[in-house]
């Protein structure tokens, strides 16, 4: 029942994360100049790597409360429409908040500055994957000693389920 279950969930993520209307913006260029009240390719692409691979989630996550509307802070609950980010096991809120603001903003700076695929690609797609799995696995280390061989299999499905169709 439990492979099931994993299987309808990943299948679901897959589904939403297809979805044009799951990444909540337009998909087309963003409009505007390359360099606005101090914003550059150089400064924004620092700003950006540091929130993802930096920052501690704890760190990340108050930045996200106030953070530069330049950037793209939306989430969409881990494109798990039957569980969301939340289950007895495990709270993956955080982990898929970093997770989304990595996919939204590297393709906004490949967006805002063009530069061929600099941005986001497959091995920058790859680094926010295996950074999402460490912050769910570090969440899963925090729960009770029982509690943690499911919250660690979740974290491995939903890990599976972004690699499988999370972008190039």
């Amino acid at each position: 029942m439990r492979v099931r279950f994993a299987v309808l969930v990943a299948v679901t993520s897959v589904l939403t994360v297809v979805s044009p209307a799951a990444a909540g913006h337009p998909s087309g260029p963003v409009s505007g100049p390359s360099s606005v009240a101090g914003h550059t390719a150089v400064r924004d692409w620092l700003f950006v790597r540091h929130e993802l691979f930096g920052a501690s989630l704890a760190q990340f996550v108050d930045d996200a409360r106030h953070g530069d509307p330049w950037y793209d802070w939306s989430n969409d609950g881990c494109s798990a429409p039957l569980l969301g980010n939340t289950g007895r096991s495990f709270n993956f809120r955080d982990p898929c908040r970093r997770h989304d603001f990595g996919y939204r903003n590297l393709r906004l700076l490949e967006h805002r500055y063009g530069l061929g695929r600099t941005y986001w690609n497959a091995s920058t797609r790859r680094r926010v994957d295996l950074n999402f799995l460490g912050d769910m696995r570090a969440h899963c280390r925090t729960r009770s000693i029982l509690l943690r061989p499911s919250c660690f299999l979740w974290a491995q499905t939903y890990y599976t389920a972004v690699r499988a169709a999370g972008g190039p």
